[in-house]
């Protein structure tokens, strides 16, 4: 509740009391508290209770009831049930629990209990205990209401105002606003309205920016395609592609090299060399498959078919490769020089989506295996071919020169002729 809605209720309560107060039936009400005020459905609040003098006069409150009772009132051990001033100051103790948004002398937070503050309230002295009126200034609360609620429970019965006067002072806090509660509500609704659109709207934008976020960083672990689906919640099928180039490096002695680093400055190495491994496969028709360990696995020909411009893409890529680590550095040890061994193979693969909880793209097939030979029997600095892979460079693409190894036995396929690429940097006819 904001101070206009707070001074709109009590604004009603002190009708209601004058109402009474200047009847010539009751004269007083007797009971007032937030108990005996009840608001109705257009935020108008109306007073019960009164006029019930023959039936209270004989009841025995307990001291949850004598809260809102003024001192005189108390103190008259029930010979007095009511007078005008009490109903003021039964009226200031209601209003402190409006303005404050807490319950009748903050039970429940405070270390009094009822009975504690009845005795004390009874007792009275030159300060004599008063609920607390500290207010959230959230609340935009009128500083001339907590100075009327004070007046209002003053010790003194003669030195609270009359409801008349409590009506005036009310009257000319709503001065300038508009008289009508619902209108007021109406207008907060309204406006919490728009704050929730502007609210919504804000939100909305950053939810689109961190689903932006997430799809990039979804594309880079999974191809668009395969990404796409798994988001609609389709399963991704396995799909075969006829000719494709796979490309497989390591770096060499890299257990030797990994012996004079920390874990931290190996994983620092790996993470400067595949960055700028990654820089390359951009400029290129390239998809990064994965990286294992010191291991390097990419591929060109999927997920997007490129006819057979495939085998060209990865060789140009190695050339790229072995360019740049060339000038790549060590920190930490910079006299120490990083080389790689390369092979590619080109074959038919089929790939697939493989597992729910972290959901890896896969290539399998026998392409993958001879490419994986291809690297480990390679050479380092050198790109080591298969003799398919040496037939679309030379005769199907062509304008790529390399040098034959002659026949090596790799493991599990026998005697194979293969391969090295001609890089351009002087050492393309030197074989071992």
């Amino acid at each position: 509740m904001d101070g206009f809605f707070m001074v709109s209720l009590i604004r009603d309560i002190a009708e209601g009391i004058s109402f009474l107060h200047n009847s010539t039936l009751f004269h007083y009400h007797g009971e007032i508290s937030s108990r005996t005020c009840l608001v109705d459905e257009r935020w108008q609040v109306k007073i019960t209770l009164y006029g019930l003098f023959p039936f209270h006069y004989y009841e025995r409150k307990d001291p949850e009831n004598l809260l809102w009772c003024a001192p005189e009132i108390i103190r008259s051990d029930g010979e007095i049930y009511g007078t005008p001033p009490a109903d003021i100051y039964s009226f200031a103790i209601t209003a402190s629990e409006i303005v404050t948004q807490k319950s009748v002398w903050n039970l429940g937070e405070s270390e009094l209990d009822p009975e504690e503050i009845i005795y004390r309230v009874k007792k009275g002295g030159k300060v004599p205990l008063r609920p607390s009126l500290v207010v959230d200034t959230a609340f935009d609360v009128n500083t001339s209401l907590l100075h009327l609620i004070r007046d209002c429970w003053a010790e003194e019965p003669n030195d609270r105002p009359s409801i008349k006067v409590v009506q005036t002072l009310l009257k000319s806090m709503h001065s300038g606003k508009a008289r009508n509660l619902m209108d007021h509500v109406f207008s907060i609704l309204e406006q919490y309205a728009t704050n929730l659109e502007q609210e919504v709207e804000v939100r909305t934008r950053e939810l689109a920016e961190e689903k932006k976020k997430s799809d990039i960083l979804l594309y880079r672990m999974l191809p668009r395609t395969a990404a796409d689906k798994l988001k609609l919640g389709q399963s991704v099928e396995p799909e075969s592609f006829e000719s494709v180039t796979i490309f497989f490096s390591d770096v060499v002695s890299f257990t030797t090299l990994a012996s004079k680093c920390t874990p931290l400055q190996v994983v620092n190495l790996l993470n400067d060399l595949y960055s700028t491994f990654d820089t390359i496969i951009d400029e290129h028709n390239c998809y990064k498959v994965e990286t294992i360990g010191d291991g390097y696995l990419c591929v060109s020909g999927l997920p997007q078919r490129n006819g057979d411009r495939h085998a060209a893409d990865i060789a140009e890529m190695s050339i790229g490769f072995l360019k740049a680590i060339k000038k790549f550095k060590i920190p930490h040890l910079p006299n120490e020089k990083v080389n790689i061994r390369i092979g590619l193979h080109t074959g038919s693969c089929v790939t697939g989506v493989v597992g729910l909880t972290m959901p890896r793209y896969c290539l399998f097939g026998d392409t993958v295996n001879t490419a994986s030979r291809m690297e480990s029997n390679g050479k380092p600095g050198k790109v080591h071919l298969s003799q398919t892979t040496n037939h679309y460079l030379t005769k199907i693409i062509g304008g790529y020169e390399t040098v034959s190894r002659g026949e090596v036995i790799i493991k599990g396929k026998g005697v194979m002729e293969t391969y090295f690429l001609c890089t351009g940097d002087g050492n393309d006819h030197i074989i071992d």
